[in-house]
Parts: C-alpha cells; structure tokens; sequence
C-alpha cells in the first residue's frame, strides 16, 4: 500500500535537475580531485540504485571513464543481468562479465549456507530453494524472529522458525557474496585506477542494510542522502530504462525471489521513506499517521524499529578503531 493524500508524497519531493546538477558536480570533483582517480567502477545490479548511480557516473565523468560490472552467481536471477545490461547499452559503456559462483563454491558460500538451514531443516538439499523472512511490522511481537522458507523438489513450500545458530550461520555464509563482489570491484579499480561508486540510498545506509566490507564499502557513495523514492523520482529523469523502474526492489541474494521489505525492513519502501524522514524532522506519529494514510499504531512501531536498526547499524558504519 502505498501512502496516500498529496501532504506525504510533498515531503520527498524533489527538483530531479538541480539535484543531477548538484550530484553529477560531486561526483567530479570527488573523482578526480579529491580521490585523484581517473574514473569510477559501478556494480550493477539491475536494481534502481546502482543504475542510478550508473546513469549520474556516465553524465559526471563521461560514459568512457566507467566500468560497469556484472557480477551473477548461482542463486541470481537471470533477469538481474537482462537488466544491467540495458544499463550498459542505453549508457554506451564499457562492461564486464564476471561469474562469481566459483569463487563463492571455493570458500565454501553455499555449503555452509545449506549447513545451517539443515540445523532446522534437516532434509534440506541441493535441489531445494529458499530465503529467509521477517514477519510484517504489525505481525511481529516485541521481537521480530526469522524464519527460513524452503520450497522442496517437488514444490512443497514449508516455513520454519530459525534459531539463533542457523540464522547466524546463514546470514555468514551469504555475506560471503557481497564481499567476493566487493573484491571484484576493487580489483578492477586498481587495475584501472578507478574509484569504487557505493550504490547504498539513504534507507538503506541509515537503517543497516549493507555488508561490513562487502557492499558496504565504496571510495563514495553519491545517493546516499536520497530517499528510495527520491532515487526513483532521479531515474525517471535521468532515462533509466523503464524495466528497472517497474521492477520491485529485490535482494537477489537467495534462490526464492525475496524482496526487501520482507528480508529487512518490513515495510515498502514508500512507507519506511516516510516514517524515517518523520523520525528525522521530529513529525509526530498522529500527524504523519494523518499525511501518510497509515495507521499511528504502524507509525509508532516504524519509529521504535528505525531507532533499533540504527543501534545495529553503528557497528556497521564504525571504522576500524587503533589505540590513541
């Protein structure tokens, strides 16, 4: 359900123009003045976020002074990489292919993952399929517990509790992805000197959802400041292709297809937008409840569950600490 009333959708609204100008004006002088690098790598998803931050790299640095990378594994989606590649074709840019799946089976990613879920699950196999999910925000009791969904050869779907032992082990074994694709790109920003673009919105850098040292870490991160749906207002101006802009915002990361709101935030997007930028100009859970069209009940637990992701967050966002 998206927010209803032209009061909620003013608060986000943005002038696409001035901000491309004020961004793309970042972008060059962080690139080639302040990191003193010759262009910008980019892993592209298909998802909004990283072409957006495609399409502002093209525009600031020239489409020849990008690296796009596509960097599937044996659990994406094929259509992820459909997807990337109109991102490259409608920038002109230059691309690479890189399989990660070896690289991921060599440190053992998918057996450890297939490990932990047979610790609740114990006929789970290779020819299974699953994710992991939060129940709904109004659904959750004071704690919000991860269950793991499997679907069977046979197509039989069973949904199990997770205990603390396998939803550590999975989520382990899982990061691996992001932090093989991390090294990918920086390998390529070395071989080229290059600076790595972080593709993290403000959703998602503010409330947690990124991998310590895997899509976590960037040389700059120029959407970082924008709202979700701010980022899609920027990528209807900015010409992204329009299969991108109607394709929900995924995870891509386990065979099920999965989306954000159930693996992390609870919430759509366009809600958890809003209960974060009411969070942050102190808009009271009566009155945004009365802009947004959502219930104060729902606004009240938002709140409560961004000031619990952010105490999570800070050993995300914490730099390596030294003695003084």
């Amino acid at each position: 359900m998206k927010p209803n009333g032209a009061a909620s959708s003013d608060l986000l609204r943005l002038d696409p123009e001035l901000e491309t100008e004020r961004i793309t004006n970042w972008i060059r002088a962080t690139v080639f003045h302040a990191l003193r690098r010759k262009g910008a790598v980019i892993a592209v998803s298909g998802g909004i976020d990283s072409s957006v931050v495609a399409f502002l790299c093209a525009r600031s640095l020239g489409n020849e002074r990008i690296q796009l990378l596509f960097m599937p594994e044996a659990d994406s989606s094929p259509h992820s990489l459909q997807l990337g590649r109109m991102v490259a074709d409608a920038l002109n840019a230059k691309s690479v292919l890189e399989d990660i799946s070896p690289i991921l089976a060599g440190a053992g990613c998918y057996q450890r993952r297939d490990d932990a879920i047979r610790l609740v699950v114990p006929e789970y196999g290779p020819e299974y399929k699953c994710k992991i999910v939060l129940p709904g925000l109004l659904d959750a009791g004071r704690y919000a517990i991860f269950s793991v969904v499997v679907q069977s050869p046979d197509g039989r779907m069973t949904k199990v509790r997770l205990t603390p032992d396998a939803y550590l082990g999975i989520v382990a074994a899982t990061n691996f992805k992001q932090r093989t694709r991390k090294m990918m790109e920086y390998y390529y920003a070395d071989l080229l000197q290059y600076a790595v673009a972080g593709t993290p919105n403000l959703l998602e850098y503010d409330q947690g959802f990124f991998v310590k040292n895997g899509d976590g870490a960037a040389d700059f991160k120029p959407i970082a400041h924008l709202y979700k749906s701010q980022v899609y207002q920027l990528a209807a101006y900015l010409g992204v292709p329009e299969d991108i802009l109607r394709r929900p915002p995924t995870t891509d990361t386990y065979t099920l297809e999965q989306s954000q709101e159930e693996f992390y935030f609870t919430l759509p997007y366009e809600q958890m937008d809003l209960c974060l930028y009411g969070k942050d100009h102190g808009i009271s859970t009566s009155d945004l409840a009365r802009a947004s069209g959502m219930t104060e009940d729902l606004v009240d637990r938002a709140y409560h569950m961004i000031e619990a992701k952010r105490k999570v967050a800070k050993y995300l966002h914490a730099p390596s600490l030294t003695m003084d």
